[in-house]
Order: structure tokens, then C-alpha cells, then sequence
């Protein structure tokens, strides 16, 4: 299992809509991100605060993509 990099809500949030998805409503720092075929997400963006490695494999379950993927994606895209 690779040890996932840690990355702040804005390039998250980068790598979302480089992959089709777009924002849908906000509640607080909450953003809830869509997709046309049905997937979901949201992203806590709270000031000075990165995403937890834990946070990002849930954002990664909720999305349908892997670890490999997600890393291949971060180094070519931001």
C-alpha cells in the first residue's frame, strides 16, 4: 500500500475538475463536488489546513479511483 501524498483542498479540488466534476452546492467550508454519471464527493476547505491521508482515500473511494492513479494525476497535473 503507497503512503499517499498530502495535498491542500485547492489542488484537490483541481484535480476534481480535471476529472469532469463540478461544483453543486456548498454548506460552510463544505463543498460537495458531482459528476455526470453519479459520483460524489466533498471537500472540507478549512483556512491553513491540508487534507489527512485518510481524508484523501475517502475522497479517492467516493470518486472510484486508486492510489496509483491519484499520484499519477497530482505529478502531472499540479
Amino acid at each position: 500500500m503507497t503512503k499517499l501524498a498530502i495535498i491542500s483542498p485547492g489542488d484537490m479540488e483541481c484535480l476534481l475538475k480535471h476529472l469532469g466534476f463540478g461544483r453543486k452546492r456548498q454548506l460552510g467550508s463544505h463543498i460537495f463536488y458531482g459528476h455526470s454519471d453519479g459520483r460524489c464527493t466533498t471537500i472540507p476547505f478549512h483556512q491553513g489546513e491540508d487534507l489527512g491521508r485518510g481524508l484523501i482515500r475517502k475522497i479517492l473511494r467516493d470518486i472510484k479511483l486508486n492510489p496509483e492513479d491519484y499520484e499519477r494525476l497530482r505529478q502531472n497535473y499540479l
